[in-house]
């Protein structure tokens, strides 16, 4: 392994076996502003919704997180914790303009290029592929170019998606940590469970209550034993906390399959009453229904997701007995699941409104920071009536923009939600 930061020798790795890398950018978001705005350099800088709307800090510059400042921390106790920061709501068509150039300078040295996120991509530069050149040596060089673009990357380059992973977050800023072929036991045998992806704070206490503390520790783990404790996801686990994990990087032209759409909403005031929870239930299931149509999908299971605080929250799942994408049937749906999940009189921070199990397995996609917000033409009325009323609708706001149609359950919170961005995700 290479010693963090360093990226190896500079002698040639004589890299045996897969090269996987994980390029994570460096505090995006709050990078790029710095960027186009140069007086903001070396001042702490933080993206998000404000605290007078109940927003959330989407990134926290370098400069910004030695106060405690990090990702998904309400806005109020950033504020409290950093007053003197620089705050901005962000400029998403500019990160994502930038996002695309770094996505671009990977696919120049391989097509196997995974964008995982914005700011994240897998890729594989194992020798022989696409390249006899040393995989240190194309990191570094991918770095080298991401710097000129004025913003900074951390990777981590491993054997695996899962080492890589890791490996990306061992040194940052501008870090380049390696682990070699043959070290990844040793490399990953110290760490905290919590380092694994896809392990949250339920699964870490339940571990921890096993006495499982690090992850060779959970390397040792029997697997069909964990499977009995954790299901499916038990011997994953075991798996990838030895290392062994061989899932392929897809290549940058093959498209993913999309199995759930859905929208979330946070609100700058706790809704009590039933009419404005119901109201906010029918305004983001109309901004779901929306999407569903510009994706092409229909879904037969609804998840309703509501958020009381910070901290705690619950969802509820029901199935409609055909597929659909039109919030008309699905919504009223959703509003009766309300009754399972939630009380009059119980505040409500967020509304998430969401559809899977599409009828033909789902749709494939690019993935996309903005996914579906280009209309995509078509007829907008169809025979069934009731069933027409979205796409109609989708076709006014297409032709003169999304204000130009809205209900009443929309108006009710046109001032009313966090100025953090709209949280608009795709499950693949």
């Amino acid at each position: 392994m290479a010693e963090p930061g360093h990226g190896g020798t500079g002698a040639p790795s004589r890299w045996e076996g897969p090269a996987i890398a994980l390029l994570d950018l460096d505090a995006f978001f709050a990078s790029v502003e710095q960027l186009d705005h140069p007086e903001w350099r070396g001042k702490p800088v933080i993206v998000g919704g404000s605290a007078e709307r109940r927003g959330v800090v989407s990134t926290a510059s370098y400069e910004a997180r030695p106060y405690g400042v990090h990702s998904a921390m309400p806005a109020a106790e950033a504020r409290r914790l950093c007053p003197q920061a620089i705050w901005t709501r962000g400029h998403f068509d500019r990160y994502r303009e930038l996002s695309d150039r770094v996505m671009d300078l990977i696919g120049d040295e391989t097509p196997l290029v995974e964008q995982v996120s914005i700011d994240e991509a897998f890729f594989d530069v194992t020798p022989g592929r696409f390249s006899n050149e040393d995989p240190v040596a194309i990191c570094r060089r991918i770095q080298e170019r991401v710097a000129e673009l004025g913003i900074s990357c951390s990777i981590g380059l491993a054997t695996s998606k899962t080492v890589a992973k890791i490996a990306s977050d061992v040194d940052k800023p501008r870090g380049l940590t390696v682990v070699f072929p043959g070290t990844e036991a040793s490399f990953l045998a110290p760490l905290p469970i919590r380092a694994l992806s896809g392990i949250g704070g339920s699964t870490e206490r339940r571990l921890m209550a096993m006495g499982i503390r690090t992850l060779g520790e959970l390397a040792r783990q029997d697997p069909s034993a964990m499977e009995r404790s954790f299901g499916v996801m038990g011997p994953r686990m075991v798996e990838r906390a030895r290392g062994d994990e061989r899932s392929p990087v897809r290549e940058r032209a093959v498209a993913r399959e999309v199995k759930s759409v859905s929208n979330e909403r946070t609100f700058s005031r706790d809704l009590t009453s039933r009419e404005d929870v119901r109201a906010a239930v029918r305004h983001v299931a109309g901004v779901c229904g929306r999407r569903l149509r510009r994706k092409g999908l229909k879904g037969r299971v609804v998840t309703l997701k509501l958020r009381y605080d910070f901290e705690h929250g619950h969802t509820a799942q029901r199935q409609l007995p055909e597929p659909t994408d039109e919030e008309d049937v699905f919504a009223p749906l959703a509003l009766a699941l309300l009754d399972e999940i939630w009380r009059e009189g119980m505040p409500v921070r967020l509304v998430g409104v969401g559809l899977s199990h599409f009828e033909d397995g789902g749709a494939k996609e690019q993935p996309s920071l903005f996914d579906g917000l280009e209309g995509d033409g078509g007829d907008a009325v169809e025979d069934g009536g009731r069933a027409s009323l979205g796409r109609l609708t989708d076709s006014i706001r297409d032709r003169f923009g999304d204000d130009a149609v809205a209900f009443g359950h929309d108006l009710r919170f046109e001032d009313r939600t966090s100025d953090t961005q709209p949280m608009n995700k795709d499950r693949d």
